[in-house]
């Protein structure tokens, strides 16, 4: 956090962020192309200099904020006097009509006389935004009839679950992800109700191999693909996205994951705090270690490994 900025303002400092990374940045090696690299190598105090310099003004002081969730809102939502939005839950963002229901059907029908925008969420939903109110009872009827189901009527975990695209499409992937993850959910829901723990939103991810597409490190449950059938279970990143989770077993098959997270399931119904999140729980019994900053992610991955 370097400051505030009013939101008039907000354009003007993200350009010139993008133009410091584009000066400064690592133009010669991809893998060190970002700009955390950058400002690990020059300082923060450097980088919020030339931010100031190229704004020609100070920003404000930083306020107070706190994150209270990272995901989507389900259900009619007013936007203004007249319009409203409605998030689609698309489970791992895959649009296709199947058999129980005719999702990529009902979004075409909807799409053809919706007259307002459709959005992606950064959690692989659809966004139908400023939808007109005599508009909402065609819209719910199309959703209906096509057998959509509800993000609200999704467990609270499936809800909160991403996944790369991994096999077949990508050919980075060394596991399943996207085909796999709903199955395993349905067998972790399974643990999460003999365990009385069935509301609780835990973010999972997965990935069939370590880019990280669908964001893993930050969920509070994170796979990780090593080979077909085989992950990596990472554990302990904050519910609100804010702390990077650790490596927790190496090399683990579907039966070794779910004998992992019974056990750690069954400690956070019994000996979690009022409101705890699950991430946040396996850091405070020490399970896992808190990684405070990215420079610690590998030191955790190596004592994961050694389990």
């Amino acid at each position: 956090v370097i400051g505030f900025c009013h939101p008039s303002q907000v354009l003007n400092v993200a350009e010139q962020v993008v133009t410091i990374q584009r000066d400064f940045g690592d133009r010669g090696n991809r893998k060190h192309a970002r700009l955390k690299y950058t400002i690990d190598a020059r300082g923060l105090e450097w980088f919020k200099q030339e931010l100031v310099r190229r704004l020609g003004w100070q920003l404000g002081a930083a306020v107070p904020y706190q994150f209270r969730t990272r995901g989507d809102r389900f259900g009619w939502q007013q936007a203004g006097q007249e319009n409203w939005h409605r998030i689609v839950f698309i489970e791992n963002g895959r649009i296709k009509d199947t058999a129980d229901r005719s999702l990529m059907t009902a979004l075409a029908t909807i799409a053809a006389q919706h007259d307002g925008d459709i959005r992606l969420t950064p959690n692989q939903n659809l966004l139908l935004a400023n939808v007109s109110t005599a508009s909402k009872p065609v819209i719910d009827a199309l959703l209906h009839k096509h057998g959509v189901i509800e993000g609200q009527t999704a467990s609270p975990l499936r809800r909160n679950s991403m996944a790369c695209v991994a096999l077949p499409t990508c050919g980075l992937a060394m596991a399943e992800a996207e085909r796999y993850l709903p199955e395993l959910i349905t067998s972790i829901d399974q643990l999460l109700a003999q365990h009385g723990v069935s509301e609780e939103p835990i973010v999972i991810r997965m990935t069939g191999c370590p880019n990280g597409c669908a964001r893993p490190f930050v969920a509070e449950i994170g796979l990780v693909g090593k080979a077909p059938g085989r992950y990596n279970l990472y554990l302990g990143a904050s519910h609100t996205g804010e702390r990077l989770n650790a490596l927790y077993r190496e090399n683990i098959t579907e039966s070794q994951i779910l004998v992992a997270l019974d056990l750690l399931i069954g400690r956070y119904a019994a000996e979690r705090r009022s409101g705890e999140r699950f991430g946040d729980f396996v850091v405070r019994v020490g399970e896992i270690g808190r990684v405070g900053l990215g420079k610690d992610f590998h030191r955790y991955a190596a004592a994961g490994a050694a389990r």
